[in-house]
């Protein structure tokens, strides 16, 4: 493990049942929301009452960390890799906000390592990469090139055009309506099923995120 790696705020609650001992749900925060505001909005409930009984590692996403690189890393060998050496096989992992911008950056450098994401209202990053991108034609017409290891939140991008690949890691993606980022979510996610895909009213505020949730769950059961 790295020294430099940063200490992740978290809170963990364990599996509600030994058959659920084999999944977990990594959440991470929006900016500046504590990972307990997860359980003040009734995610812990919602999952019981939906039937997953899998462990919680609901997280702060400390944005001068995911600036830096140092949040996907600590992602990774803080959760990601102790969770599958404990033996946990099933991984779901989401955030809201940044939170989901940081797990597309984690997929980018840890493909395939949780066996599904889960994107709530994800930030799209700076304005001028969707002009760009809407300029082309689409992400399936976006070219990216050759991409910096610092430039995250085009990888980010880059990286949805290769979840929309056969075989690749399902994602679940979901936001408001009246998100102010929704134009740019709308090209986010254009190229996942469009039963992967989940619009309900609202804005980019807890209300729509809990909701939004919910239909995952709803949706996951019927799986």
């Amino acid at each position: 493990m790295h020294a430099a790696l940063p200490e992740l705020e978290r809170v963990d609650l364990p599996a509600a049942s030994a058959q659920g001992g084999g999944d977990l749900l990594v959440l991470l925060a929006g900016a500046y929301d504590a990972p307990a505001r997860f359980i003040d909005h009734g995610l812990a409930a919602d999952c019981r009452a939906a039937g997953f009984d899998g462990a919680l590692c609901l997280l702060r996403t400390d944005l001068a960390t995911v600036a830096d690189g140092r949040m996907v890393a600590a992602l990774q060998h803080r959760v990601i890799a102790p969770a599958r050496a404990a033996g946990v096989r099933r991984i779901v992992l989401g955030g809201i906000s940044i939170g989901a911008m940081t797990v597309l950056q984690h997929q980018d450098a840890h493909p395939g390592s949780a066996g599904e994401l889960l994107l709530l209202a994800p930030y799209p990053g700076n304005r001028t990469i969707s002009r760009e991108i809407e300029a082309a034609g689409g992400l399936r017409a976006w070219h990216p090139g050759v991409l910096p290891a610092d430039a995250g939140e085009l990888r980010a991008w880059r990286t949805l055009q290769q979840l929309a690949g056969e075989g690749a890691t399902p994602v679940w993606f979901g936001f408001g309506r009246e998100d102010r980022f929704a134009a740019a979510q709308r090209l986010m996610a254009e190229l996942l099923p469009g039963e992967r895909v989940c619009e309900l009213p609202g804005g980019h505020d807890w209300p729509v995120w809990c909701r939004l949730w919910r239909q995952w769950l709803a949706d996951r059961g019927r799986r």
